[in-house]
Parts: structure tokens; sequence; C-alpha cells
């Protein structure tokens, strides 16, 4: 039984130590050097006496950074990954959550940790800790003392109160995820990963650990690719990547402002997405330019370790149809739930619940905010069991395939009437003239705003949603713009529009 992420290193450093393991482009580490500097950071963290607390690491997105995370996890610790794009106030919060007894840094970022309050943690610079002497007897205790339940990171997500949560996974759970995700999406020795997100975000764990497991390889991506859709493609062509796990708006950047006229992805024979519906008309484009690779369409909180539900996109769609999230993964269970915590009923909506491996620890230092979203199953009154209570809202099609409405928040009440947002967000994607769009509600006037990007004026998209859109569900106020504002993920920013 498997109990360590790190035994994927150690399995792999044997079998391919001179193959890349993570690049950026112009700096790479083999698996040999990732081990070797893992073990240095490990050892140092033992010197010090630094076992079982969490380690922020604060440091530019690179294949350092990534040594850096293993390391600690090999010195019997948990990383706490941060960064510069963050906002300055919420990097505040998560020292003051965490209370670090190290932060570990890079040239780029050593001169601004010093902008925050954090005088009891020690700072130091990757290049001086990870060309430690290993001391393998130190190492091998912390090893044989590991349990699979011990933590392994920190990742924050967005409060509702403008606080963030530190969501905190496992190794048991992590290990769970790899290996599912892994024969639902069939990775192997000759994969090579594209990655889109940051690593402060769980997204990242698609590619960091299976690249362990199978001895493949992970490149990543230069933010600045993600502006330049043309660049972006041929990025992904000289590096002959052939497997992406990016976020829905990623990939409609490219599809909607014509880049395949120009260029194709020619190696990709694995696309999965996630994280907001896919609009069908930017789907059927991919299809159309990827004709003979594989689309998978993923649905998972962080709070349950990344990813449990998929569906394999084998099928044409209507142009009203939203892609399902289709099953669970295997060794977790979807439970759809009404308010008062009963099954939902055969074609009803209900709450996505999730049991079983996969949910993480819980939040960090929070035992209130844990408590309200990981629970005791209303279903079994037998003995202690959590389910995590998503805060979406899903269904069940005709076919058995589950299918995500909204999120709870998304949901509204207008005009004497009930809207999801993402209803109105879908029949605006269905308009040829529109690339993306994103609705909110102005609650302090009552009013629908709907924000877009397109070849179209606002007085002609006004007047085709009124055919298709009852009276009460049309924007009350409709904006064009340039560009739509993004999150550090590549997420439409939906905080940066209720500001506009």
């Amino acid at each position: 039984m498997q109990k360590n992420v790190l035994n994927y290193l150690y399995h792999v450093v044997e079998e391919k130590p001179d193959k890349t393991a993570y690049s950026d482009g112009s700096v790479s580490l083999t698996f040999r050097e990732v081990y070797d500097r893992c073990r240095g950071i490990a050892s140092f963290l033992c010197a010090k006496g630094i076992y079982k607390k969490p380690v922020v690491v604060f440091m530019k997105k690179s294949p350092q950074e990534i040594a850096a995370f293993f390391g600690i996890i090999a010195g019997g610790n948990y990383y706490v990954p941060i960064d510069e794009e963050m906002p300055a106030v919420r990097i505040q919060l998560i020292l003051d959550n965490v209370q670090t007894p190290l932060i570990i840094c890079d040239e780029t970022t050593i001169g601004k940790v010093g902008e925050f309050q954090a005088q009891e943690s020690e700072i130091v610079l990757y290049d001086d800790i990870a060309g430690t002497a290993a001391d393998a007897a130190a190492l091998d205790r912390v090893y044989r003392a590991a349990i699979d339940t011990d933590p392994i990171y920190i990742v924050f997500t967005s409060g509702s109160t403008g606080v963030p949560k530190g969501v905190t996974a496992c190794h048991r759970s992590v290990i769970d995820y790899i290996e599912q995700l892994s024969e639902i999406l069939e990775f192997d020795e000759n994969t090579v990963f594209g990655n889109q997100s940051p690593l402060y975000f769980d997204a990242c764990l698609k590619e960091l650990y299976p690249t362990l497991k199978f001895g493949a390889t992970t490149y990543l991506i230069p933010k600045s690719c993600f502006s330049f859709p043309t660049t972006l493609v041929e990025y992904l062509n000289e590096h002959k990547i052939n497997t992406i796990c990016w976020v829905v708006s990623a990939l409609t950047m490219v599809s909607a402002f014509g880049t395949f006229d120009v260029v194709k992805p020619e190696y990709l024979r694995t696309i999965a997405f996630g994280s907001e519906v896919f609009p069908i008309k930017q789907f059927r484009k991919w299809r159309e330019a990827v004709p003979n690779a594989t689309f998978t369409n993923l649905y998972g909180p962080t709070e349950c370790t990344g990813m449990c539900c998929y569906f394999r996109a084998d099928r044409e769609f209507e142009d009203d149809e939203v892609i399902p999230i289709g099953r669970a993964f295997p060794n977790r269970e979807i439970l759809l739930l009404s308010e008062d915590g009963s099954p939902a009923a055969d074609g009803e909506q209900g709450e996505i619940c999730v049991r079983g491996t996969s949910l993480t620890l819980g939040y960090y230092n929070d035992p209130v905010r844990t408590g309200e979203a990981f629970v005791q199953n209303p279903l079994n009154p037998y003995y202690p069991e959590l389910i995590y209570k998503t805060g979406d809202i899903g269904r069940y099609n005709e076919a058995g395939e589950l299918c995500f409405v909204s999120r709870k928040d998304f949901q509204i009440k207008h005009m004497g009437h009930r809207i999801e947002l993402g209803e109105i967000e879908a029949n605006v994607n269905m308009l040829p003239d529109i690339k993306l769009s994103a609705c909110i509600y102005d609650t302090a006037r009552n009013k629908i705003v709907l924000y877009y990007v397109g070849n179209i004026e606002d007085r002609g998209l006004v007047v085709a949603l009124k055919e298709k859109l009852p009276r009460y569900m049309v924007p009350n106020k409709v904006v064009k713009l340039e560009n739509m504002p993004f999150t550090a993920n590549g997420k439409i920013d939906r905080v940066a529009l209720k500001q506009m």
C-alpha cells in the first residue's frame, strides 16, 4: 500500500534519472535533479528541527518551486505556496493564518517578502538550501514515521467573508486522486503536459504528480502566452505537448479569436477542461481543430482534492445543451441533496455533495468554517461519516448523467422569478458574434448586468436575447468590453466585474 506521494519520485528516479521532469522552456530539471534538490531541502529542514509544520514557498513559477514543494514533504512538513501576483492583503492573511517557521524565496521574491509581517519566520533562499548534503538517516526516520493522513499542502481559496480558506490535503487524498485521474485520462510515460494553472492552485496537481508517477514531462507554460493565443499554440507545438488540463476560459481564448485559422495544435491527444461551463460553440471549434483528441469535462472542488467527476465528451451537442459532468471518479460518491438533507427526486435539482477518500482534512486553523462545509452525512445516522457540501447545484439528465446547473450564489430572485445566471450566459454564448460573456447581479439596484466581448453592439445583442429569453431574464444592462478580466487561474473574474 502506498502511503507517501513521494514514492512516485523515489521509484521514477531509478528508472529515468536523466529524463526531463519539469521545464519552463528555458530552465529544466531532470528527475535526478528534482530528487537531489528535494532531499537537500528536506535535510535542511531536519537540521533546523522543522517538522510537521506549514512551510511557505514564495517563489516565481518554476521547476525549482516544484522541487521545493517535494523537499518540504520529504522533510515531514506541508507546503503553502504564495505568489507575488496575489494581492498583498491576501498574502498577509495567509501568513497570519499559517504562522510558518520558514519562508523559502528565490532571487525575484527575496526583496519583497520584507513587505509583509512575518517576524517569527526565517527567510531563506532556495539556492542556499537546495544543495544541502542529504542526511539519509534523518530522512529515513521522517519517511518511516509518516502516515497517509499527514498533510502535504495548504492551498487557499476565496472565502465569502473576504478571508481566504486554507484547504489542507493529505497523502491519502492526493494519491487516490492521482491514481483515478491517471486511469481516466490515460496518462503514460509519453505524456507531455502543458501546465496552465499557477502553482498555488490545486489545479496543478493534474500535472505535478502524474509526471512523477509515469516519468512523464511537464512544461510550465509562461503566463504571457495566454495573452497571445497564436503564440500559445505555437508553444504547444514547439514542445510537442500532447496533454492539457485547462480551465475553460483558457481554451475559449484560443478558439474564439480565430487562432485555428492561423495555427492548430499538432500533437494534442488529451484535452481535459473544467471549472466553468464550456460554450458549445467554442467546444465545436476545438473538436474540429483537433479531431483525434479526446475531450473530458472534469468537475470538482478544491476541498475534494481536485476533480471528482468526469464526462468523456465524445458526441455532438445541441446549441442549448450543457456538457454533463458525468459521474463520480471511482472511490467517491456524489450525493444530490435537497434543502432538508434528503435525496433529490429524479430530475430535480439538488446540492452536489461528495463523500469518500478524496475529501481533504478541512480548512487550516479554521474549525468554524470547516464544520459548516464538512458535515455528517445526513443519509447515515449510524456512524461518523463526513461529506463535503460543494454549494453547487446539479441534476441528472434523462441519460442519468450528472449536469452542473449553477453555483448556489449564481441563483437569483429577480422580478419574482428564480433565475440561473448561467442560463443567460449560455444563451448569449450561442450567438455567432459573441466571443466571451459573463453575467452578474447587482443586488443594490436589483439589476442583471451582462458583460461581453464580441462583434455585436449592445442594442443588437439585447434584440437577439429578447428572441431567446423570457422578458424577466433579459439583462437590464449590457456592457461591451475590449477584454474580459480573468483571475490568476484563468477563469472569468466575476469579482472584478462586480467592482466595475
